[in-house]
């Protein structure tokens, strides 16, 4: 609304699923239900506007320390009085991954497939709650390497190297991450796995003019999940799925955090144009991909406060 955005309607959409309610988050709950406790975010940028949406609901009541760096990418929020922490860490492909150029992230990066990134897993045991993320950097150039030997790439110029899909990647890097969870033998508590949130471009990609005009969500029968999210999405339930099968003989660590139907459905719920102030004679993409706070994401919160209700049941049966 600052940068100039004139319509309020997606402020006030609300997801109902079919045939149950679903309570609006509750602020004083939650922070009752996390006393002592402690939730992590991994991920990329989306993550990071999943973890702002919470902050934000629960500033009606309490408000955290950032115990971080102002320079620092990864972020400590903590609510004092609650003995409750939020943690923000940037993996966003979850593995282990280098730059090929140091300096310049938008340059192909390399990804070690079979390689957990350490910068989470060695942390993992002592959160609480691990909310786990990525899809949208896989559709960028990158190099893939299977046992430290390059063994394919997207969209990179090389003819010798063999090209392969952004699902294959993706299918290996998930595979590994719910691995590295199994694995965690100090990790007792639980990890969610957030599917994929698609972006809206219409009239072109991200980086060919493509913007998000619309200021109603879809009706059910107006779109369909499809190509790449449609393979994402598909990964993301084969895969958890095969790690949950893998998993029930350690106590079963891994839950399904599924946000990808009421995403799909609210196009005018991302900032757009008005993310930012327009630069004089500089063109700047539209975000597509990341969400208006206050806005549909929040309804992340809605179900993450139920999810964690579940789990909290779940160990006092």
């Amino acid at each position: 609304m600052k940068f100039g955005r004139p319509d309020s309607g997606f402020l006030k959409w609300r997801w109902k699923p079919d045939e149950c309610e679903l309570p609006i988050f509750d602020p004083y709950r939650f922070l009752e239900m996390v006393r002592g406790k402690s939730i992590a975010f991994v991920g990329d940028s989306v993550a990071r506007n999943h973890m702002q949406s919470l902050i934000c609901l629960l500033s009606r009541v309490a408000h955290p320390v950032d115990v971080a760096k102002p320079t620092d990418e990864n972020r400590l929020y903590i609510y004092t009085e609650h003995n409750f922490n939020i943690s923000i860490i940037s993996s966003p492909y979850l593995i282990r991954t280098e730059k090929t150029d140091p300096n310049d992230f938008t340059r192909p990066y390399n990804l070690y497939l079979d390689e957990p990134d350490q910068t989470w897993t060695a942390k993992i045991e002592a959160f609480d709650y691990v909310i786990i993320s990525a899809g949208q950097w896989f559709f960028r150039p990158t190099y893939f390497y299977l046992n430290r030997t390059l063994a394919g790439c997207l969209y990179c110029p090389e003819p010798n190297v063999t090209h392969l899909t952004s699902s294959f990647s993706y299918r290996w890097a998930l595979r590994t991450a719910l691995r590295a969870i199994n694995g965690a033998v100090n990790f007792n508590g639980v990890a969610f796995l957030r599917t994929f949130a698609p972006s809206h471009f219409e009239g072109g990609p991200w980086d060919k003019g493509g913007d998000c005009v619309r200021t109603t969500p879809f009706r059910r029968n107006e779109t369909v999940l499809e190509d790449y999210g449609l393979g994402i999405y598909s990964v993301q339930l084969e895969e958890l799925g095969i790690a949950g099968e893998a998993g029930r003989g350690t106590g079963g660590k891994l839950r399904l955090f599924d946000a990808t139907k009421l995403m799909l459905l609210r196009p005018d719920g991302h900032p757009g144009k008005y993310g930012h102030w327009p630069v004089a004679n500089r063109a700047i993409p539209n975000d597509c991909v990341h969400w208006c706070l206050p806005g549909p994401i929040d309804a992340w919160n809605d179900l993450l406060q139920e999810l964690l209700i579940k789990e909290v049941e779940y160990s006092q049966s």
